[in-house]
């Protein structure tokens, strides 16, 4: 029978397969969720594209993002914005960062990332804005210190997501389905916002419209039918993630059959 942490290895891989199947991730970004045995603690995929990840992938990594699962294995460069969010949000269960084409013309403008349909309020009231330049000057664009990550938490405050300069944007959830709902509605209202400017003037949700619908969508029903549409359409698409662990770095055992029946090569 698996266990907890099997369990939650493998619903973190198909977070991954699903928010890279639905366009929100592509060959880069990442998503993590706190051990649920280790509130410190946190599980993240070995740097490999979020598509392909599966159980076996999955670390372990301290407060500090120190990878504690045995091996020299290397975890994502930006393993830190995760570590310093979960630092500074006990609320948070899991986490997004991404660097999806719909959402990077708001890092990009000034343009404002706001509401305009009911699913799209899980943005919540306020999308913040971060700056790496703000306070470390130049850098590679790339978050690998924990005084980075420590900086977006601080950008992030109480919100659900926040966008980066130029960068990308990290969303949060009290649990891996609302992340994985947050991702990829926010992203939906993105696309639409940005075909809205090009027809005519925008008119987003009211405060009021934007709050109600955000705690209705988050409820249990919603989530439920939204991560059986998307389970749903991985599993047609033959995308699935193996259930057993395989060792990090090794071909699963289904990859390995897909690949030798001529099956499409990832």
């Amino acid at each position: 029978m698996p266990s907890v942490i099997d369990d939650i290895c493998y619903q973190l891989a198909l977070a991954n397969r699903i928010v890279a199947h639905e366009g929100v991730l592509d060959g880069f970004g990442h998503i993590s969720v706190r051990h649920p045995e280790k509130p410190g603690h946190y599980l993240l995929s070995r740097s490999r594209s979020p598509e392909l990840v599966e159980p076996g992938d999955i670390l372990e990594l301290d407060r500090d993002s120190n990878v504690v699962t045995p091996g020299n294995i290397l975890p994502y460069g930006e393993c830190v914005i995760h570590g310093e969010i979960f630092r500074a949000r006990p609320d948070v269960v899991a986490i997004c960062h991404h660097h999806s084409p719909a959402v990077l013309p708001f890092c990009l403008t000034d343009l404002k990332l706001v509401p305009i349909n009911g699913l799209g309020s899980t943005m919540g009231a306020v999308v913040p804005s971060w700056d790496s330049a703000d306070e470390f000057g130049d850098t590679p664009m790339v978050l690998t210190t924990i005084a980075h990550g420590a900086s977006l938490a601080r950008a992030l405050g109480k919100n659900a997501m926040v966008l980066m300069r130029r960068h990308g944007a990290t969303v949060v959830g009290a649990s891996l389905k609302e992340m994985v709902f947050r991702s990829i509605m926010t992203t939906r209202n993105a696309e639409l916002l940005l075909r809205a400017h090009q027809v005519g003037k925008v008119t987003p949700l009211s405060a009021g419209e934007a709050r109600m619908a955000h705690d209705y969508s988050l409820q249990e029903r919603p989530l439920g039918r939204a991560w059986e549409y998307w389970v749903t359409r991985l599993t047609k698409a033959g995308e699935l993630p193996p259930r057993t662990k395989t060792l990090v770095g090794k071909t699963s055992v289904k990859a390995k059959a897909r690949k030798t029946a001529g099956g499409k090569k990832r």
